[in-house]
């Protein structure tokens, strides 16, 4: 009974919180009368029904979920969850692979997965920034933007394929990436958050007012599709195309089914080049800059060329993802990087565990996938959105995967579990 005090001002104050928002956001509402003008309509009810969810559960985290998970979050599990996330992740890659051929998946579902791996793709981008070399960035959609720019005006002006562009359109927002990671080196949390959110907001603004290379608020059309070895998509069926080369009848699919294996191999090679580039001297050295920045310097390791590189080979990888997007859609315009993209990658990051590559799979398939899966739910769907992530970060406040395995260890190699890593820290 010690705990049911503080429990019980745990949601009181919760529950004031969640009246404040809750009697703007669902008590009222504007509606349209039959006489076609506007009126105010209260739905105190319904705020008084989530009130008192809000109060139940967060008294019910209080004082059972939350002693009993402190007791059982030990590092004794965390070997065993490491195992199972190696067979895991096996498994997941085999269902990646031959997903087109499950039968009674249709190009829906195909396209959602190929809008899930493109959010991998960026997660694991950021991760390299936020999860190992902890350097919070809150305007990273600014490289996914340089990226798909760079591949539309290449192709527009110069008419570069995309197999050109692609290396390019990485080349230059890493470039910018350098050009982030000079002005912010000697700063660090909220302050470097900040400096990064404004940049994303510069890049945005520039492609919105410079009308003249970048179409402004009209975006870029008619951007190239990318081809099989030089073998073009088309319903044609013309000799020189896909489908007459393989004797196929054209359809459709046959790109989309392209375009869902383009993105899994560049998600791939993202998560290989990460795996390969952790376990060198500059991965280590982006680890210890996690950890703590005054004793990185202690053991004379370059902070300046630690952040430069992590800062330039996330950028490169949200280029990469870029490119794709714009040969995907065939049409980009400022509205599709703005802020809520950054927010979504950094919360897929965090959510999966930073600087666990499985759990920001995981988080990804769970944010993009689950949130269409609720789009029959009209306004609703964000309450129960936001409603698991509040979940996951309550049972799991260090992500999905919280435990990880050191790069580099003395003696036995084994798995540190969730409490022993600092929040917000990997």
């Amino acid at each position: 009974m010690k705990a049911l005090g503080p429990a019980l001002r745990d949601a009181a104050k919760a529950t004031a919180v969640a009246f404040g928002l809750f009697v703007v956001m669902v008590g009222l509402r504007t509606d349209v009368s039959p006489t076609g003008a506007l009126f105010l309509r209260t739905r105190w009810a319904e705020v008084a029904m989530l009130c008192g969810a809000i109060f139940a559960a967060r008294l019910a985290i209080g004082l059972w979920v939350t002693p009993r998970f402190m007791k059982t979050a030990g590092s004794s599990m965390a070997g065993p969850l490491a195992r199972i996330g190696s067979f895991f992740a096996i498994g997941l890659l085999v269902v990646a692979v031959i997903l087109p051929a499950i039968p009674g998946i249709d190009r829906g579902q195909i396209d959602l997965a190929i809008l899930v791996l493109t959010y991998i793709m960026l997660g694991w981008g950021l991760n390299i920034v936020v999860g190992l070399a902890g350097l919070l960035d809150l305007g990273y959609v600014a490289f996914y933007a340089v990226g798909a720019y760079s591949y539309a005006l290449l192709a527009q002006y110069f008419g570069l394929s995309f197999w050109a562009c692609l290396p390019l359109a990485g080349i230059l927002a890493a470039f910018w990436g350098i050009l982030l990671g000079f002005p912010v080196l000697r700063l660090r949390g909220d302050y470097l958050a900040i400096v990064t959110l404004a940049f994303g907001e510069i890049i945005r603004i520039i492609l919105l007012n410079w009308v003249d290379l970048t179409g402004g608020p009209n975006g870029i059309s008619g951007i190239p599709r990318p081809t099989f070895f030089g073998l073009p998509f088309n319903m044609s069926g013309d000799p020189g195309t896909f489908a007459h080369f393989f004797g196929l009848e054209p359809s459709p699919t046959h790109r989309v089914v392209f375009l869902y294996y383009l993105i899994l191999c560049l998600a791939l090679l993202t998560n290989w080049v990460t795996i390969r580039i952790r376990r060198q001297p500059i991965g280590r050295a982006w680890e210890a800059l996690r950890e703590d920045e005054v004793a990185c310097r202690a053991l004379g390791i370059n902070v300046t060329t630690t952040k430069l590189t992590a800062f330039a080979l996330g950028a490169m990888f949200g280029g990469f993802a870029g490119a794709f997007f714009a040969t995907r859609q065939a049409f980009i315009s400022p509205e599709s990087f703005t802020f809520i993209e950054s927010a979504m990658i950094l919360a897929i990051v965090v959510l999966g565990g930073l600087g666990s590559q499985l759990g920001v799979a995981v988080a990804a398939i769970v944010m993009i996938g689950g949130f269409e899966l609720f789009r029959d739910l009209g306004e609703w769907r964000m309450l129960v959105f936001g409603a698991a992530m509040v979940v996951i970060m309550v049972l799991r406040p260090r992500g999905l995967v919280g435990s990880r395995t050191p790069t580099v260890a003395l003696g036995q190699r084994r798995a540190i579990g969730a409490e022993f890593v600092g929040e917000g820290r990997g």
